[in-house]
């Protein structure tokens, strides 16, 4: 009985994941998916067009590339586009993660008898590196999570009550699940329901007869009740045949398809496997993945004593693992739902289970931050911009490093505090990751004021290396018309120059661009290279790092002349 969770740990380590969730909200370099710039995009075409419906898009097939309920919500928070900034359109993803971890909390703390183990569930959760990742950005996952979890945590808390309810519970549950559907899509009534069934069979002793006959229409209803709520959608959109077209169909059934060979071979070998589902699914846990397995072994251990609670929860991870292995495209990221079922486990046996998993988990809490250290410290030092003090940290960057780098080696010295201070290290992992691309959120990151007035209302062209990146320039500068050109051309600067009027060129770090003599430079930043050679990979493992992690842009002014529209497609879309 090694490493006894306290309520005043766990006070701490929650006031330190509030500061992790909140730090760098509104960074650029934030842990995301590259889904947040088109869904950017959409709500901010929908909120210039000034109605909530249709959905509106300048990308070819993404339109109506998810339902309308995080549009909606992005048009709200932003004030109908009038507050563009990472911040208003991401503060709703952490109210959904932080209500998700409130509720979690109570129904843990219920069943459990602990307050503590109900903490720490929650904290477990929003260790977890996806609910970091998923949990933040402005995406469809933190409302899909939270209403496909509220049904599950009702049944959960209140026990019979919910079970037994002939109406109340079931008409809660379809509007539940309906909004999740209204969030992410219609096919997760498949696994929902599934789920539910699962958890009425057992609470009925396994008696299908009696499940048949008693709960069965409850399945019905809330699927029936969810499935109304979704079809809203085409109810009040002017174009449901378009709905149609691209959500149903190009979405949704096209993850039927074969990927490579066929749909059985693609199920049993690949990266679309079974197997990938399982891998992916337990890395949602990030640097508490071999915590998550050795919490599964010993659940499996004790299943003769395992309480109806347990039960439940595996019952809940076992049916969307089941349906999500039936599409050929698998990803743990359709797993997500699952991963606070996963993380009550993990505090239900928190003082059962064997140090070896923390101690992975520290191991690897520890070659992050001394990358990160060294990484830094470089960058600090080796005088790589031309002059020195350019890329400088604050004295809190290294006071966090120097914290973060000593607990953890506290905790792989003292078994007493090896588990919590291994959760504690997932949160501070988190902040140096934020902390260390700091100087690049500020000046030397961003044009200058007087640039970005000067541009204000003139055609630039930037470099996109995927679809709407022309949103994330938007931040950079706003009130600028932006048009996009392949981010492989960024470095031809010659070729760009003869070809766009005012345009964003990128060189490397120590060499100053060569440009007409009608050129003239208008502002100057410094961006994170997208993509590096080998060559330049090994340059940075012997430690010229600033060299190649980074290049300069440029937004140059040339007597290029163009006509628009252009013809060809822009390389944004």
């Amino acid at each position: 009985m090694r490493g006894i969770f306290t309520f005043r740990s766990g006070i701490l380590i929650l006031l330190l994941g509030v500061i992790t969730y909140l730090y760098g909200l509104d960074s650029r370099f934030a842990p995301k998916n590259g889904d947040e710039y088109p869904y950017m995009h959409i709500v901010r075409m929908t909120a210039d067009a000034g109605a909530w419906l249709p959905l509106q898009s300048d990308m070819d097939g993404i339109k109506n590339t998810k339902p309308p309920l995080v549009f909606w919500e992005g048009i709200a928070s932003t004030g109908w586009g009038s507050d563009w900034t990472l911040l208003a359109l991401r503060w709703p993803s952490v109210l959904y993660t932080g209500l998700t971890a409130l509720f979690l909390f109570l129904v843990v703390a219920r069943f459990s008898g602990k307050k503590q183990t109900g903490l720490l569930a929650a904290l477990v959760w929003l260790s977890f590196f996806a609910t970091y990742r998923y949990g933040r950005p402005f995406l469809t996952d933190p409302p899909e999570v939270f209403w496909l979890s509220l049904p599950f945590f009702a049944l959960l808390y209140w026990g019979r009550a919910a079970f037994e309810s002939k109406l109340l519970f079931p008409l809660i549950a379809g509007a539940c699940f309906g909004m999740a559907l209204l969030a992410k899509s219609f096919a997760y009534i498949v696994p929902a329901t599934f789920a539910l069934g699962l958890l009425y069979w057992r609470w009925r002793e396994w008696s299908i007869p009696q499940v048949l006959l008693r709960d069965l229409y409850k399945v019905i209803l809330i699927g029936v009740l969810a499935l109304g709520i979704f079809g809203l959608w085409f109810l009040l959109d002017p174009f449901p045949e378009a709905v149609w077209k691209e959500f149903v169909l190009g979405e949704n059934a096209g993850k039927f398809e074969a990927r490579s060979t066929n749909y059985l071979l693609d199920l049993v070998r690949g990266g679309d496997s079974i197997w990938m589902l399982v891998i992916t699914t337990l890395a949602n846990a990030g640097l508490f993945i071999f915590v998550l397995i050795s919490a599964l072994v010993q659940c499996w251990r004790e299943r003769r004593f395992i309480s109806l609670e347990e039960v439940l929860l595996l019952l809940l991870v076992a049916a969307f693992f089941i349906v999500f292995s039936l599409p050929s495209q698998r990803s743990g990221r359709y797993l997500l739902p699952v991963m606070p079922a996963l993380a009550a486990l993990i505090a239900l046996y928190w003082d059962r289970l064997p140090l070896w998993g923390f101690r992975i988990a520290l191991v690897l809490q520890l070659i992050l931050l001394s990358a990160l250290t060294w990484v830094g410290g470089n960058l600090q030092l080796s005088n790589f911009l031309g002059q020195p003090g350019i890329w400088d940290y604050s004295f809190w960057h290294w006071g966090l490093m120097g914290t973060s780098i000593t607990l953890v080696l506290l905790g792989l010295l003292n078994s007493a505090r090896c588990k919590t201070l291994a959760l504690t290290g997932c949160f501070l992992c988190y902040c140096a990751l934020t902390s260390s691309l700091a100087p690049l959120e500020g000046a030397l990151g961003r044009y200058s004021q007087s640039t970005i007035q000067g541009v204000a209302g003139q055609d630039v062209w930037v470099p996109c290396d995927f679809r709407a990146k022309d949103e994330e320039y938007r931040l950079l500068l706003p009130g600028a018309k932006l048009h996009g050109y392949s981010a492989k051309e960024a470095d031809q600067i010659s070729l760009l120059s003869n070809a766009y009027p005012l345009v964003a060129v990128q060189s490397a770090i120590g060499v100053e661009p060569v440009l007409c003599e009608a050129c003239k430079i208008v502002g100057k930043r410094m961006e994170m290279r997208a993509r590096h050679s080998d060559a330049q990979i090994r340059a940075m493992l012997m430690g010229q790092i600033g060299e190649h992690l980074f290049v300069n842009e440029y937004l140059i002014s040339t007597p290029a002349t163009m006509v628009l529209p252009l013809v060809d497609k822009d390389a944004c879309r």
